[in-house]
């Protein structure tokens, strides 16, 4: 993936977990260390969006591992920030 394509990928995973946040209280680094314990959710309606929320965040730290290792390579090819910034146009 482009590193433009990684980015809109984590921004629209950040909307998705912004709401989750929202809507429960929590922050999803919170969520997500209680559900990879196991930890059931309160009730019984909240499973399905704390298995959403959760697969979301996965997500979201992966993207965020490819962002790093795309802006390493880059930066390997060139120094700084040159070559890594674009302006939207």
């Amino acid at each position: 993936m482009k590193l433009e394509e990684i980015l809109v990928d984590i921004h629209a995973l950040e909307e998705e977990l912004l709401d989750f946040e929202r809507k429960y209280g929590l922050r999803s680094e919170t969520l997500y260390a209680a559900y990879i314990q196991g930890e059931e959710p309160e009730d019984g309606r909240w499973v399905l969006d704390f298995g959403e929320w959760a697969s979301v965040y996965r997500t979201w730290l992966a993207r965020q591992a490819d962002y790093r290792n795309e802006v390493q390579r880059l930066q390997r090819q060139s120094t700084g920030l040159k070559g890594l910034i674009r302006v939207a146009a």
